[in-house]
């Protein structure tokens, strides 16, 4: 029997080949062209056997009936044995089934052709930027904090009442002008005294001259002895001692009386008032301050860097004066917290000599005109150390640097569009935000470790190149798309990429066959 020839797996061939090939089509398009590609026979084959199995099952005597029914179907025109029937209704599903998948297997068949070609993906589009030579300007910047010129604390040199204040607080004053007036009435008495004692030595002195001048001369005419004589000598030298004694007491007592008016020791900014009108002073350190003046025109700012920081500096210096440039003094440009620049500049006026052991930084100093009171003692401001220049630097875009595990790296675009994955070393990012890199070399790639047998030399590490060179060209914008085709690419090969813009300009596609 034509049914006992149709074999089981028959089914099971085409349920497997075509499910496979039809499910993953339409579901994923590299399983369509491989279930089609893979199972060609199970597709083509499997189908045709199924729906004879179908057939045949319907009827045994499918053959038989199917030819009888074939030949008078033309003549009998609906009137046929109950057999032919069944057997024609099993025949028609038979054509529909097969009419059916005829036409969808061009389909297949295409899907098949096609599954083994991958479209090629278009090469990435980025922006490069050349990097050049020139001289670069280098600018330092470093928290700094505001102190005056001078600081001088005012105390009370005598004791007594504090009557009179003569200065607002916080106002500017001028250089011996008068602050504070002490009860003077002790010391005008003290000073009368002093007078007094001072008029009465020098009568004394006068007595005692006339008197040695008299013994002296009687003991010429032989009618004194020498002790007298002698004696009136020594009493006119006391009492001149004395007079000299008298005049430094009467001195000091002008002195104290003086103190009791308190003038500024330098022009400056007064603090507040240490001690209120009225009250007692007393002339130990630690009641007698009254208030503190403070010098603002011009000020010190006082700051820090680091040895590594003043290494550098140092080598700058030194190389600008091999170009024939004078550094001369370093200015400082002085930036407040609120990002506003001070309207005058600065000069470095003192460098620490030595690393101070508890910070481990050289402490500096720089001045500044401050004729407008706009920079207060105390204050923290930054400080932007200028005047410094780096010949033959090369500087490039902040966003065109890359780090991964290796290091630091650039994507370096050739004339012909070919990428190339270039370490870099930075030396300090600019006031622009650019990279100033560092100058460039040739040093060994690094080598993972790997065991090397006994006898035998280990491989040198090859040569690379780290850094950038005048007129190289250095990718700006797409390094992603670039690092996702550099893995996807076989070894060896050289990606090219399409340069869209350069130097912030559009480039023109390039024509046909011509690469970038």
């Amino acid at each position: 029997m034509l049914c006992n020839r149709v074999p089981d797996r028959a089914g099971f061939g085409f349920g497997f080949g075509f499910g496979f090939g039809f499910g993953f089509g339409f579901g994923f398009g590299f399983g369509f062209g491989f279930g089609f590609g893979a199972l060609p026979c199970s597709a083509l084959y499997t189908p045709i056997l199924w729906c004879m199995r179908q057939v045949c099952r319907a009827d045994s005597d499918f053959a038989a009936k199917a030819v009888f029914c074939h030949k008078g179907f033309g003549k009998a025109r609906g009137i046929l044995p109950g057999g032919c029937k069944g057997a024609l209704g099993n025949m028609q599903l038979f054509y529909r089934i097969l009419t059916g998948f005829i036409a969808v297997l061009p389909v297949f068949i295409l899907a098949a052709c096609g599954a083994g070609q991958t479209p090629k993906a278009p090469p990435p589009q980025v922006s490069a930027v050349t990097v050049h030579t020139a001289t670069v300007p280098v600018s330092y910047e470093y928290p700094g904090r505001v102190a005056g010129y001078k600081e001088t604390e005012v105390r009370a040199r005598v004791g007594g009442i504090l009557l009179k204040r003569n200065f607002d607080e916080g106002a500017r004053v001028a250089q011996d002008q008068l602050l504070f007036e002490i009860d003077p009435a002790i010391y005008e008495a003290a000073y009368a005294d002093r007078q007094a004692q001072l008029a009465q030595a020098r009568a004394n002195y006068a007595q005692a001259v006339l008197d040695a001048d008299r013994a002296q001369a009687l003991w010429q005419k032989r009618f004194q002895s020498t002790a007298y004589r002698d004696q009136m000598a020594a009493k006119r030298d006391a009492d001149a001692a004395t007079v000299q004694q008298a005049e430094a007491q009467l001195r000091q007592a002008k002195l104290n009386l003086e103190y009791t008016k308190v003038t500024a020791p330098i022009g400056g900014m007064t603090s507040r008032e240490h001690v209120s009108e009225g009250s007692l002073i007393a002339t130990d350190a630690s009641s007698n301050l009254l208030t503190t003046i403070t010098q603002t025109d011009p000020v010190y700012i006082n700051f820090s860097y680091t040895g590594d920081d003043a290494r550098a500096i140092r080598r700058l210096m030194d190389d600008m004066r091999r170009h024939g440039e004078d550094p001369g003094a370093l200015k400082v440009q002085i930036r407040f917290g609120d990002g506003h620049d001070y309207a005058r500049a600065g000069t470095v006026d003192f460098t620490s000599p030595r690393i101070d052991l508890a910070t481990g930084a050289l402490g500096v100093r720089a001045i500044v005109a401050n004729p407008d009171d706009i920079l207060v003692p105390g204050q923290f401001v930054r400080l932007i150390v200028q005047g410094l220049k780096v010949n033959n630097a090369l500087t490039m875009p902040e966003q065109a640097l890359m780090q991964d595990n290796s290091g630091q790296y650039v994507y370096v675009v050739s004339a012909q569009g070919e990428v190339e994955k270039r370490p870099v070393r930075i030396d300090r990012q600019l006031a622009s935000r650019n990279w100033l890199l560092a100058p460039g070399q040739t040093a060994a790639a690094a080598q993972e470790d790997s065991y090397v047998e006994p006898g035998q030399e280990a491989t040198k590490a090859p040569q690379v190149y780290i850094g950038l060179r005048d007129g190289e060209r250095v990718i700006t914008e797409g390094q992603f798309s670039v690092g996702n085709a550099l893995v996807a690419l076989p070894q060896g090969a050289k990606l090219k990429v399409t340069v869209t813009a350069l130097d912030g300009k559009p480039v023109a596609p390039p024509a046909a066959g011509q690469g970038r």
